[in-house]
């Protein structure tokens, strides 16, 4: 069982930054794809980056590519998202996810997630 711990979330105004951290309690397989998911009141919880066991092969959602950077550490078993430009409809619980794919159903192991809040 892979426990998530995630961190870095908090309260920012439009257009700041937050860098959040995900710290895994073992090394991930070579075959999992490490990524984060939000959720926001009301809503699905959706797909919002991923990356390789190198961090070389990123992939992104449309509506945070060119704002959020994921980056892995596989020596410290963490990865995280720097989020710029942040906007009003970031505001989410941001989920650290492990598992093959970037849906929901493809993840194997979830952080307890951590808030995000930017006001406008």
């Amino acid at each position: 069982q892979v426990q998530l711990v995630e961190s870095g979330g908090g309260l920012v105004q439009t257009g700041g930054s937050l860098r959040l951290s995900c710290v895994a309690s073992e090394r991930t397989v070579s075959v999992y794809l490490m990524g984060w998911f939000r959720q926001a009141p009301g809503k699905e919880r959706e797909f919002v980056a991923s990356t390789s066991i190198s961090g070389a092969d990123t992939v992104y959602a449309d509506s945070v590519k060119g704002r959020f950077t994921i980056s892995r550490d596989r020596a410290k078993n963490t990865v995280y998202l720097q989020m710029n430009s942040l906007k009003p409809e970031d505001t989410a619980v941001y989920f650290c996810a492990v598992g093959l794919g970037y849906t929901a159903a493809e993840i194997h192991f979830w952080g307890q997630g951590t808030q995000v809040t930017v006001s406008s």
